[in-house]
């Protein structure tokens, strides 16, 4: 899996298939202004949104890219095994895309001074167990044993691993404040580029529901690839808005300080888990109904075990919600980082679909 990054190098491996653009940068959006006791004025809350824009755009409406919890935009700008990523796909197929890194992750800057309490770091073998190589795991979740799409072993010796432990970074402490500056900075970047479909990761979904809760005008479809859950007690804690740790916009409107009331559900089907909606009457999720939404969940996740429960919930609350599973698509193999593996475009190639069925 050697890689030469030598100019010469990188020039003779492209020069038969270039990647041709009309554009590419980058631009912040979300920052805010707070007064500090030592710098005076400091900027905390911002996110860097970087844009690529083919030199044959096909598609009026551009990709925006949020990635998920711990990682950053370069999960969609290569793979674990150093081919291009989605970014690369979606733009060769004249696509532009907008990858951001969310607000205290990546190249968007996290000091604690001005951002607020970093999260303790999670122990690193829990990557291997739940994304690199959970198979060899016997008390895994059921679906561990289908997975074969990581581009190594998948061990901390695994030059895929270690690329993929390379872009892991901290997240906010609190989870609502999180999702609240990257709802902010995800609707000044709809605002500044028009109309977008969202492409979220994991983590990344919960911004991604409320940033089209507050411009759904600005949103064309959302595609939640693994999105978190499940409703109400995802992996990352309590969701006391059912999907997100932050307020949406619900209908009745829930009162200051009120959280959704929920109900269990039994287990759909064998390695499937029981799980919660909200209490009948349901209410209502009417800016994420006006949107066409797809749940991508890959065969051999531990979201294979329970994405069926966000979209239970989503269609509790009123929207019209698709449920592609990846093996029902004959792509087989996959984990909950599938963007990293060895069939990426592959899947990529799915999203593309669902969305040409849009005329997107």
């Amino acid at each position: 899996m050697t890689r030469s990054y030598r100019p010469q190098d990188l020039h003779q491996a492209g020069r038969g298939n270039p990647l041709e653009l009309a554009a590419q940068g980058f631009f912040w959006t979300g920052g805010e202004l707070v007064d500090h006791p030592a710098a005076g004025k400091a900027m905390r809350g911002q996110q860097y949104v970087e844009y690529w824009i083919p030199a044959e755009l096909k598609h009026e409406t551009p990709v925006v890219m949020i990635h998920g919890g711990g990682g950053q935009g370069t999960d969609f700008l290569g793979t674990a095994d150093r081919r291009e990523g989605w970014v690369h796909w979606f733009v060769r197929h004249g696509r532009a895309v907008y990858v951001v890194d969310r607000p205290q992750h990546g190249r968007s800057p996290f000091n604690p001074e001005f951002q607020g309490e970093m999260a303790r770091p999670g122990p690193t073998h829990f990557l291997e167990r739940l994304f690199t190589r959970p198979s060899d795991f016997e008390d895994n979740y059921p679906q561990a044993k289908l997975h074969t799409q990581w581009p190594g072993d998948g061990t901390m010796e695994d030059p895929a691993f270690l690329s993929f432990l390379a872009g892991t970074g901290p997240t906010l402490a609190d989870h609502a404040e999180s999702q609240r500056d990257a709802q902010r900075a995800g609707a000044e970047l709809l605002e500044r580029i028009g109309p977008a479909i969202l492409l979220t990761h994991s983590a990344g979904g919960p911004p991604g529901w409320l940033i089209a809760d507050a411009k759904p005008e600005l949103v064309r479809a959302i595609v939640a690839v693994e999105p978190l859950g499940p409703p109400f007690e995802a992996i990352s804690g309590p969701l006391p808005f059912g999907i997100t740790h932050a307020p949406l916009a619900f209908d009745p409107p829930l009162a200051n300080g009120e959280t959704l009331a929920s109900m269990d559900q039994p287990s759909p089907g064998e390695g499937l888990v029981p799980y919660k909606i909200q209490a009948e009457p349901a209410r209502q999720l009417p800016n994420l109904a006006r949107i066409p939404i797809v749940v991508l969940t890959a065969e051999a996740s531990w979201m294979a075990a329970d994405n069926h429960a966000i979209v239970h919930f989503l269609r509790q609350a009123g929207c019209s919600v698709e449920h592609l599973r990846l093996e029902n698509l004959g792509i087989h193999g996959n984990g909950h980082a599938m963007q990293l593996e060895r069939n990426s475009d592959e899947i990529a190639g799915a999203i593309a679909g669902w969305l040409e069925k849009l005329s997107l």
